[in-house]
């Protein structure tokens, strides 16, 4: 798998190797979908309350007798029943949503957002952006520039249009683009699947060192599944062990 670079004037400056395990992960609707849902509510902050009738006040006093009345038996006017009562089975603000995401899944659904993007020609890498200093009239020129390379015409043209991933986060480049509101820049380190798909392009910056950083954090998957294994076996071998001693001191006894 090769993609083109393109510098900060759009030309194209030479070719880069992808690694098929983050640009060639097949698509999985089902995985997506839980890891993007679970980060939504994992993000979500609940304000919503509604009080019951336990938590509205008044409703002390019995509005009428047990008995004798006619009436149906009623103990207080802050039931759900009654007009100013509380609500039944209302949004309560201690309702917890997060939900627990396993790294593997994470990374494999951040893998299949890459790839989806980049199969459908939404990724572009850019060797520099060259910022010294804040600018966003420079920033913008930049957009335009690259809405000049075939397939990223509409980029910078609405809302969510384009995220741009830094392997280096200076703060000159976030500075450049944080004025522009179709654009968005995050670090390469801390991309998701639920951002990468929020946007309809992806500009990646200095595409070698971002590709190591993800690259990183695929190794480090991997040494912490051998490692797994390794603990497991140790522990099932104490177990063992340990069963062993108990069965020898009973037969002594």
């Amino acid at each position: 798998m090769e993609t083109n670079i393109y510098n900060a004037q759009g030309k194209k400056t030479g070719t880069l190797a992808l690694p098929e395990n983050i640009f060639g992960v097949a698509w999985n609707d089902a995985l997506i979908h839980q890891v993007v849902t679970s980060m939504m509510d994992n993000a979500r902050t609940p304000t919503a309350h509604a009080k019951d009738r336990g938590a509205v006040r008044g409703g002390g006093k019995k509005p009428w007798k047990q008995k004798g009345t006619g009436r149906a038996r009623v103990g207080s006017t802050r039931s759900p029943i009654w007009r100013g009562g509380g609500v039944t089975h209302g949004p309560l603000k201690e309702k917890v949503y997060a939900r627990e995401i396993p790294k593997k899944m994470r990374l494999k659904a951040l893998c299949m957002a890459l790839s989806r993007k980049f199969k459908d020609g939404q990724v572009l890498f850019v060797d520099d952006f060259g910022f010294e200093k804040p600018k966003t009239a420079a920033a913008s020129k930049l957009i335009g520039t690259l809405a000049g390379i075939s397939g990223f015409e509409k980029i910078g043209y609405k809302k969510n249009a384009a995220l741009v991933a830094l392997s280096d986060p200076k703060t000159s480049t976030i500075k450049s683009f944080r004025n522009i509101g179709s654009v968005e820049t995050k670090p390469v380190r801390d991309l998701n699947p639920a951002t990468v798909l929020k946007y309809r392009y992806l500009i990646i910056e200095n595409p070698e060192a971002a590709l190591a950083i993800v690259a990183t954090r695929m190794t480090a998957k991997s040494a912490e599944k051998k490692e797994k294994p390794a603990k497991v076996m140790k522990a099932r071998a104490t177990k063992k062990a340990k069963t062993s001693a108990s069965k020898s001191l009973e037969a002594s006894h």
